[in-house]
């Protein structure tokens, strides 16, 4: 069926890249050895950050942060990398600066944003233009590396948000080395829709997308780079990446390394929702699109609006996320800011010289004296994480983590830390990973999870009220490439949650397995939910669709996880 997971610990293997660049040492946040009075401010911020949510401790440097009441003999005997499980490093791979034509921000200023709402990995992503091709791919660069040598205990990516040709936006980022600005510039400049020209969705203009991913692929075999990732961006926004495109950029490159692993599962400008008295009083999301000649004719209405601040391809039980799960093929979900201009900030654009396609860049802000509710965005880490399983504290590790769909997202801090196995037959997988077991082999879901420990950016602490198991089974590649829908997928059960702090350790019997299944995990504050767009049969208490207008996100907090599968044989 075309499986890649071929590790029982969930954890795919990349030779050639894998751990090379591994790094054991914690940031200086994250290691009780390094006392408190030697933090620089954003350090002790981020410890601060960390401590309040439980998080600060000897166990930490083991792996999960709650892997040490988490873990048994059974987890441990399985000969896991990993024993007690993985770090989990937030991060954003979605942030716009001044190099973005509707940009405003220093990278700098990103960056120290992200830091201090509790980041640890950040990918720098102005859009993919002629002035970006031709200047602000190498302008941006020596920003960036002031960055990285400023936070030493963050992580920042160079990248850009490419222009799919014939589809949206995608984040497109590489390992940083001697060649990163050379690859991202050929790539944007052979590549990018906007530079070429190559908007339309045409069949023409969709192999130049799959052209694009086979060249960045190119890249890392023949080391120019050690490595790359794309994701897309805000996937249901206006229709035009259809099921098709998705499942070729999903298979443009060879499984053993593949490029395309995922899309947004909920999209940035979250606060576009909140009224018009106190913000912008449009979409959540900015989701207030309806369908357009390159829009695919199979969507309906309803795909254009975000769902509890998700993507509909998200959001929908039984829609064209799992349809792709159900085929047993990573594809995995993110969560991030889009930030570019931010709700209630008070830096304006600086003038009177931004000149952006002479100078490939706007000049740094200004103060501009008064609080600005215009805007929809968040500071990175504001107000939506992407939190991945990494093997150590290094830039290899983060890229591997998210290759390997170890990746749990959450809005406004709903939670402080996840921890999900399948365990059955003496073997155990995680988060993007899979169980090979005998069938019939009973297996069991354990989900230990850390609720807020403190408040969030909004001021209060946020309560986690329900968690669902949404379960499918895996039927296998589809005929149809357009496919959009997995009919055997539906919430298995339901947990409520009745604590305001510490763990909750949840436990879902699959039973005695005799075919292939992959399970995945939401979770609300039950503020908001509907009737699922597939029926109560399949999702009694979704998300509701978010009210253009009126869609406060600090209202409506939603997680997901990526799926595990069990692969009985």
């Amino acid at each position: 069926m075309g499986h890649t997971h071929g590790h029982e610990h969930g954890h795919h293997h990349h030779h050639e890249h894998g751990h090379e660049g591994a790094d054991t040492t914690l940031p200086a946040a994250f290691d009780t050895a390094v006392p408190d009075e030697a933090l620089t401010p954003e350090q002790r911020s981020r410890r601060s950050l960390l401590r309040r949510a439980g998080l600060l401790g000897a166990g930490l440097a083991a792996g999960s942060v709650l892997a040490q009441g988490a873990a048994t003999p059974a987890y441990a005997s399985t000969g896991g990398r990993r024993k007690n499980g993985y770090l989990w490093l937030a991060g954003d791979h979605h942030i716009h600066t001044q190099y973005s034509s509707d940009g405003k921000y220093r990278v700098g200023d990103q960056v120290r944003q992200g830091a201090a709402h509790g980041l640890d990995w950040m990918v720098i992503t102005d859009h993919g233009s002629d002035a970006h091709a031709r200047i602000g791919v190498d302008k941006v660069n020596p920003d960036i590396r002031e960055a990285r040598d400023t936070y030493e205990d963050t992580l920042v990516f160079q990248g850009l948000e490419w222009n799919i040709p014939a589809a949206e936006h995608g984040t497109v980022f590489v390992h940083p080395g001697r060649n990163e600005v050379a690859v991202l510039k050929q790539f944007e400049t052979d590549y990018d829709g906007s530079v070429k020209g190559a908007t339309d969705s045409t069949p023409a203009n969709e192999a130049l997308a799959v052209a694009g991913l086979t060249f960045l692929s190119e890249q890392v075999r023949s080391r120019r780079v050690k490595d790359v990732l794309m994701l897309a961006n805000h996937p249901a926004r206006k229709g035009l990446d259809s099921p098709h495109e998705i499942r070729a950029w999903r298979d443009a490159t060879p499984a053993s390394h593949q490029i395309a692993v995922g899309f947004e599962g909920a999209p940035g400008h979250q606060a576009g929702g909140i009224e018009k008295t106190y913000g912008m009083g449009v979409a959540r999301g900015l989701y207030d699109n309806s369908p357009s000649a390159n829009s695919f004719a199979g969507y309906p209405p309803e795909s254009y609006r975000t769902w509890g601040g998700f993507d509909w391809m998200t959001a929908t039980v039984g829609g064209l996320w799992d349809s792709l799960l159900a085929e047993g093929r990573p594809w995995w979900i993110t969560a991030n800011s889009d930030s570019h201009q931010v709700y209630t900030d008070t830096a304006v654009r600086g003038g009177p010289d931004s000149d952006f396609n002479l100078n490939g860049r706007h000049t740094d802000p200004v103060y501009g004296g008064k609080i600005d509710t215009t805007q929809g965005d968040y500071w990175p880490g504001q107000y939506s994480r992407t939190h991945v399983g990494s093997d150590g504290f290094s830039y290899a590790a983060v890229m591997d983590g998210i290759r390997a769909g170890r990746i749990w997202v959450d809005h406004g801090g709903l939670l402080s830390g996840l921890d999900a196995r399948v365990a059955g037959g003496g073997r155990w997988a995680t988060l993007g990973g899979a169980l090979h077991v005998r069938k019939g082999t009973r297996v069991t879901l354990t989900v230990d999870l850390g609720l807020a420990g403190g408040a969030n950016w909004a001021g209060f602490v946020p309560k986690l009220a329900r968690v669902d198991v949404v379960q499918g089974d895996v039927t296998g590649p589809v005929s149809d490439r357009d496919t959009l829908s997995a009919p055997t997928a539906r919430v298995a059960k339901s947990y409520e949650v009745n604590k305001s702090s510490g763990t909750v350790r949840l436990t879902y019997d699959l039973g005695a397995v005799d075919r292939p299944v992959y399970v995945r995990l939401r979770g609300t504050d039950g503020n908001r939910s509907a009737v699922g767009l597939r029926g109560a049969a399949v999702d009694p208490a979704g998300p509701a669709v978010d009210v253009l207008g009126d869609a406060d996100p600090w209202k409506d907090l939603w997680f997901y996880s990526n799926p595990v599968w069990v692969l009985p044989s």
